[in-house]
Parts: C-alpha cells; sequence; structure tokens
C-alpha cells in the first residue's frame, strides 16, 4: 500500500446522521429523541439503531439494494406493485388453506391469551415445558413427492393499468385535513391514504396510531397526533396504542433484518418504549391478526431434529434417547417463542416448502449422464464440481469471491449446449450488466465491466437478467401455461442479497423438474429486506455446496481475501492498486475524495472520473453521501440545480421502490418530470417523486453499491463513522474496486479491529426449523 498525504483542511466533523433513510420515501420531520443508537452490521449504509435491543429502535431501512429495471411497457413501480399483489392473493389463498391446528414451527393453535399465559409460566419456573406445551399435536408432515399447487395468474407486462394506481383525490383530501388536525405533515396524506385505503379518515379519527403503517414516522411523532385528536381519552395505556407499537417494533426488526421477534425481547423493547403492559400489548396485537406467533423447538448444536412442532416435547435422537418417545416421556426441548408480522412468517414458509420441494424432486434428465460428464470433464477446477452437481440435483450452493463468476458463466454456456433453457438472474441491473459481459467471453480472465457495458442478449446463447424482471416478464423467458417461469435452469447471482420475499417468489415460481443454483459471496453484505437466505441455507447444508478455488487475482484480491478472514494485512501494490490517504477530520476526508476522483485517480491510475464510484458508510454527517455528492457536483458538473437540485449530466441513483437502486444520469425535465438514461433505458419519474427517490449518486453507500464493479472506488471513512463499520461492510466496499481503491482514512485503529473483531450482526430468522424436518437427513 501507499500513502499520499496532503495539506490538511480546515473543516470539522460533526455526527453522523441517523435519520429515517427509507429508500424510494420522503424522510418525516422527526424531534430529537434520546434512545440510544447502534448500527446494525447487517445494514450499516446508515448510522441506524437495532430495533431488537432494548432501548433502542431501528428507525428506518438504508438507502440500498438490489437495482431497479425499467420496463419498456410498464414502470418499475407499476411492475413492483402488480408482483406485490400477486404476492398477497397467495397469501391470502394460503391462509384460507391453513384452517386448524399448523404443523411443525407453523402457528400456535389455541388463543393468544393462552399462549402468554403458558410462557409466563415457563419463565417463571411454575411449570416446566413438558406440563404446559405437551398436548399432543400433529407431527410435522413428511417431506411428500413434489406436488406443483396452482399458480397465481401473473400479471402481463403489456397491460397497463386502466386508471390511476394511487388513492382517489377526495380520500387524499379528507386525510389531508384530519392529519392537519392532529398537526401532522399533509404530505404524509397520499401515502397513509394508500396505507389506509377508502376508510382512511374514519380510521384515523378511531384509531389515530394506525399513522405509525406510515413509514418513518415514529411513535413519539403517532402520540403526539393521537393527544390532539384524542384529547383527555389518550393515554399510554390505550390498548391500541400498545397493538400499534407492537406491530411497528416487528417492522422495524424486520428493516434491521429480523423475520421475527423472540417473545421476551420483544416485551423487553415494548417496556422501554413506553408501554406499561408488553404481554398485554402483545396479545391485542396476536388477537387482532397484526402479528402471529411461533413456537419453535431448538435442538442441541450439530444434532438434527425430528420434527420441530409446535409444542414438541418428548424424545431427541441425541445420544440420551432410546428411540422411546412417549407422549410426556423422555428430554425436555427447548423452544423459543417468536412474534413475527404475517408477510415475512409467511413468505419464510412459502421459501422453505419451495426449496424442499426443489431439494426432493428429481430433475428433468435434460442430456444425458456422458453428456453432463463429457461437458463437466470439458471445465476447469470448481466449475467442473459445479456442472456434476448441478447434473444430479434441483438446488446447488456456490460460493466464491469475484473471480468465481467464471464458473456458473462455464454452467451455463454447458448447460446451453445440451439444449437446457438457462438463465441467470442477478438482483440488479449492476450484477446483470457485469455478468453478462462474463457469459459472453469464455475466457475466465474476462475483466469485470464498469457500469452500462452490458453486452445484448442473443437468442442462441444464455442471457443474464434481473430477479425483478425475470418475476414481472419484462425480461427473461416469460412464464408457461401452468404460471411457472419458462426454463429448465436458474442461476441467481449475489444471492446474498436475496431476502426472504424474493426468495418465496423465486423458488414458488420456478416449474417442476427444474434446476437451481445460489451463487454469491457469503462474506459480502446480507440483503437489505428480512432473512439471510443464502446464509441460512450454507448452515442447513441441505443440498450440495460447492466452493471455488479461484482466488481473486493481485494485490486487491489478496486485500479483500484476507477481509473476508479477519485479517488486513499489508498488501504489495507496485502498480498503487491499493492507496492510503490518511485524513484529520470530515472536511479534510471531503476534500481529498473530491480531489483524488477529478484530479488524483485520473492522473496517476488512468481511470476517468466517469468510471470512478466513492462509498461511505452513510448519508448524513459532514462526509456522508449528501455532503460528498454535493462537492463532487460542484467539481464535476457544476449547475443551478434548476429540475429539483439536478442538471443534465448529473450522476444518479434512482429508487423505483425501496431496496431498490438504479444507477443512471440526467438527461432533462419536462412538466412530465425529471427524465433520467438508466440500464441503456429512459426512466420518467413525475416532479412529485423526485425528491424521495432520486438522489445524487457520485458517492453511494456498500448497500447501494452491491452487485457492482468500477475499475475505481474511493472508500471513505470519516472519524464518525466507526459505528456503522463491520467486517462485511469493509469487505463489500473495498472488493467494488476492479483496478485500484484509495481509502480516505480517518478511523484509525477501529478499521483493523473492525475487520478483526465485528461480524456480520446476528438476525433472527425460522427458515433452517421449517427447512429441516422437510428434508431427509443425509447420512
Amino acid at each position: 500500500m501507499s500513502t499520499e498525504p496532503e495539506p490538511a483542511s480546515k473543516d470539522t466533523t460533526d455526527a453522523v446522521d441517523t435519520g429515517p433513510e427509507t429508500p424510494g420515501t420522503a424522510e418525516v420531520p422527526a424531534p430529537d429523541t434520546p434512545d440510544a443508537t447502534e448500527p446494525d452490521a447487517a445494514e450499516p449504509d446508515a448510522a441506524e439503531p437495532d430495533a431488537t435491543e432494548p432501548g433502542t429502535t431501528a428507525e428506518s431501512a438504508a438507502d440500498a439494494g438490489d437495482g431497479g429495471e425499467a420496463a419498456a411497457q410498464v414502470s418499475e413501480g407499476e411492475a413492483e406493485l402488480a408482483a406485490q399483489r400477486v404476492e398477497r392473493e397467495r397469501i391470502e389463498r394460503r391462509k384460507a388453506e391453513r384452517q386448524g391446528p399448523i404443523d411443525a414451527g407453523g402457528k400456535l393453535s389455541g388463543t393468544a391469551a393462552d399462549l402468554l399465559a403458558a410462557v409466563r409460566a415457563v419463565e417463571s419456573g411454575e411449570k416446566p415445558t413438558a406440563a404446559v406445551f405437551g398436548a399432543p399435536e400433529p407431527a410435522r408432515r413428511p417431506a411428500p413427492e413434489p406436488v406443483r399447487r396452482p399458480r397465481p395468474a401473473h400479471p402481463e407486462p403489456a397491460a397497463a393499468p386502466a386508471g390511476p394506481v394511487g388513492p382517489a383525490p377526495e380520500t387524499v383530501g379528507s386525510v389531508r385535513g384530519v392529519l392537519a388536525e392532529g398537526g401532522a405533515p399533509e404530505s404524509l396524506a397520499p401515502q397513509t391514504a394508500a396505507l389506509l385505503g377508502e376508510g382512511a379518515e374514519e380510521a384515523l379519527r378511531a384509531d389515530p396510531w394506525q399513522l405509525l403503517r406510515v413509514g418513518g414516522v415514529r411513535p413519539e411523532q403517532a402520540d403526539g397526533f393521537a393527544r390532539a385528536l384524542l384529547g383527555a381519552q389518550c393515554g399510554p395505556d390505550d390498548e391500541r396504542r400498545g397493538r400499534a407499537v407492537t406491530v411497528w417494533l416487528l417492522e422495524q426488526a424486520a428493516l434491521a433484518g429480523h423475520t421475527a421477534l423472540e417473545l421476551p425481547r420483544l416485551t423487553v423493547t415494548l417496556a422501554q418504549r413506553g408501554v406499561p403492559d408488553p404481554d398485554a400489548a402483545v396479545q391485542g396485537a396476536l388477537a387482532e391478526g397484526e402479528a402471529l406467533a411461533f413456537q419453535d423447538a431448538l435442538d442441541e448444536p450439530g444434532t438434527r431434529p425430528e420434527r420441530a412442532a409446535s409444542g414438541a416435547v418428548g424424545g431427541t435422537d441425541g445420544e440420551g434417547a432410546e428411540g422411546e418417545s412417549a407422549e410426556g416421556e423422555g428430554e425436555e426441548r427447548p423452544v423459543r417463542v417468536l412474534i413475527g408480522l404475517e408477510r415475512y412468517a409467511l413468505a419464510e414458509e412459502s421459501l422453505a416448502d419451495g426449496l424442499a420441494r426443489l431439494v426432493n424432486s428429481k430433475p428433468e434428465q435434460d442430456g444425458s449422464t456422458p453428456d453432463w460428464e463429457r461437458a463437466a470433464a470439458s471445465a476447469q477446477g470448481s466449475a467442473a464440481e459445479l456442472i456434476r452437481a448441478v447434473a444430479g440435483h434441483g438446488l446447488v450452493l456456490h460460493t466464491g469471491g469475484e473471480a468465481s463468476l467464471a464458473e456458473p458463466a462455464a454452467l451455463l454456456r454447458a448447460a446451453h449446449a445440451l439444449g437446457l433453457r438457462a438463465w441467470a438472474a442477478a438482483p440488479g441491473p449492476l450484477g446483470r450488466d457485469r455478468f453478462a459481459v462474463l457469459l459472453g467471453d469464455p475466457s475466465s480472465d474476462s475483466p469485470s465491466p464498469g457500469p452500462g457495458q452490458a453486452a445484448p442478449a442473443t437468442a442462441t446463447a444464455p442471457a443474464a437478467v434481473t430477479v425483478t424482471g425475470l418475476l414481472t416478464g419484462a425480461e427473461g423467458p416469460g412464464r408457461d401455461a401452468d404460471g411457472a417461469l419458462d426454463l429448465d435452469l436458474l442461476v441467481v447471482l449475489d444471492a446474498p442479497q436475496l431476502d426472504v420475499e424474493a426468495g418465496a417468489l423465486l423458488a414458488e415460481s420456478l416449474p417442476d423438474g427444474a434446476r437451481l443454483v445460489l451463487t454469491g459471496d457469503p462474506a459480502v453484505l446480507w440483503s437489505v429486506g428480512p432473512g439471510r437466505v443464502f446464509a441460512d441455507l450454507l448452515a442447513a447444508r441441505l443440498c450440495p455446496q460447492v466452493a471455488s478455488r479461484r482466488p481473486d487475482p493481485g494485490p486487491l484480491g489478496e486485500l479483500v481475501s484476507g477481509i473476508g478472514i479477519g485479517e488486513l494485512g499489508q498488501v504489495e501494490a507496485p502498480g498503487k492498486e491499493v492507496v492510503i490517504v490518511p485524513v484529520r477530520d470530515a472536511g479534510e476526508a471531503v476534500h481529498r475524495t473530491v480531489q483524488l476522483v477529478a484530479d488524483s485517480v485520473p492522473r496517476a491510475i488512468g481511470v476517468p472520473a466517469e468510471e470512478t464510484q466513492v462509498i461511505t458508510p452513510g448519508h448524513g454527517g459532514a462526509a456522508g453521501t449528501r455532503a460528498l455528492n454535493a462537492a463532487l457536483k460542484e467539481r464535476l458538473n457544476p449547475g443551478p440545480g434548476r429540475f429539483g437540485g439536478f442538471d443534465p449530466g448529473d450522476r444518479v441513483v434512482h429508487t423505483p421502490a425501496p431496496g431498490r437502486v438504479l444507477p443512471g444520469r440526467v438527461v432533462g425535465a419536462d412538466a412530465d418530470g425529471l427524465h433520467l438514461s438508466c440500464a441503456g433505458g429512459t426512466v420518467v419519474v413525475p416532479q412529485d417523486q423526485v425528491e424521495g427517490s432520486v438522489r445524487h449518486g457520485w458517492a453511494l453507500t456498500a448497500h447501494q453499491a452491491l452487485g457492482g464493479r468500477w475499475p475505481a472506488v474511493v472508500v471513505v471513512l470519516p472519524g464518525d463513522a466507526v459505528p456503522a463499520l463491520s467486517r462485511p461492510w469493509i469487505y463489500t466496499a473495498f472488493g467494488r474496486a476492479a483496478r485500484h481503491l484509495s481509502v480516505v482514512h480517518g478511523v484509525e485503529q477501529a478499521l483493523p479491529r473492525a475487520v478483526s473483531e465485528i461480524p456480520a450482526k446476528p438476525r433472527t430468522t425460522r427458515l433452517p426449523v421449517l427447512l429441516t424436518p422437510q428434508v431427509p437427513a443425509t447420512d
């Protein structure tokens, strides 16, 4: 590594902003709060608190994600709404089928009050687990022969909506009046009306805490709104408040990556939020159907449960079990009670069902065994292992760094040569375009492309698409007569970015006999949405796993590989591949960043500013994305910002839906809105959506940069970013550089400490418990 110190700037450092950063939504002004904030290692793009820690809340999601895709005939927002409608219809059908006692790991039978009383009895020691939860329950069903359940009809991408998608103007107007009466920002009216529907005004007057359902609104704001509407009738012990805060905490937990919360943790956090009777609040949320309760049996590490049933007790398959599992006999098995939101609970169960179907089914025999073996023999190293694994299994996991992408590319070419309809899907356009270039070049030494350099797909070769485009039909093979994706093999790239909802939609959309390969680098940041699908599957070990042995080359590969195992070592960089730039404060960090992008890197490395990406931990603060983008715009594309703060030529990121990031540039603006060039297409953002969904893009957070690689990257680490640093964040940020990495370093020893001591923050999920009983054990 080398260092290039320069004269210090006189600017001082401000604290990192922890305000709301929900992608695709405008910020809601929030009063200062004494709540402690703790950065979430799983989502470190903003210094936001973890909703599941007592006394803290995760107030928003980071502006991050997997990138959107503008279809030619349907806008990204409309496609997203259509996909959500399909998912809601499927969930309603599943709810109708799930009457009566639920199998393993499912929703508890009995009343919410019975549940809470039973849990408290166990926690207080009044009764043993067997006495409370010992009633006989049906065992979880064994994995049957795969049966394709009916699929929902998929929305046709060419069918544009017949009218406005949003709420009726009169509904918005009535909601605006109620908000004004309660002292809430009238700008929340459209979103509130969309969430609460036609009777939104009456719903708000009957339960003012419904305002908490609007993104960015905090409990203290909803309390003030309720006091203005209800007067003396408003109190902290109001059951409506208890229910609303319970649901709000579960939503904040989802933003932090959890699909459910353990009951004791939830009740402690409710108490910290000023709810006098947390048990009653949870009971009310359960009784109203606003949350679901689950009881999952826990097993000793290293053992495989025979079942994980609601109320399961009795023998285990450990050493002490003698094969006798009579009711009420044998060792007690520990259980945990979880509370979660229905949408994530059902998505996780749907994902488990879909993955189990793939694991337990035999793939279609496309190509003879000798043909597959010849294809594997013609490949090299780990690519041959991957081809052999895919030949005989419906689900395969593949892990590795940037260089390992050559292996799924080899798999796709081999499958295509065998006559399979093979496709690759990435969470966003950055990953899609990067892989498309690699897919078109059979050489394993193909360089990583920059954004916008995608090779056009042809009808005679496998192609790469985005996950959103694949599911909506805007890209890819479309669907067959049964509603399944019309393909034989799907390779999902950047799999750690998959959350449970996207994963469930993919698994449910695959036809019987199809093969699914999930490939990615397990050391990068996890998904913006709830769940840790790829990590859970790797830990479950229910299908073949192929670990690439192809190392990332050069000094950058050596540096990033070391970070992945918790070591930040010095590397020889004769070509200035890695440069450390020490700074004293945030003002100097901004100054040096602009200098690097505009002058030093183009002059010394030969990479122009257009191909250099700046990455920083958060949006706020004196060296966050806002401050850096303002300084970079002034130097690289100065202008008055006459189009809502933007000028033609500005580098931007568009967030058409929460968790989606679409890089592009401003083309112009007119009465229709702001015109952007994104991923080779034109996107028009309506004027009223520009402020909430478009940001300047010279500087991004690490989550926004996921899936992309740039010839040069400048990572900015100001002193106030220390709480947001973790090993996955540093690994992700440093790994975005293909040729050159500059580190604007102001965190001193916090950088090596984060690499060696701060792994990803755990997430509470149910996927392993749901998967294990459905997949036969392999000896």
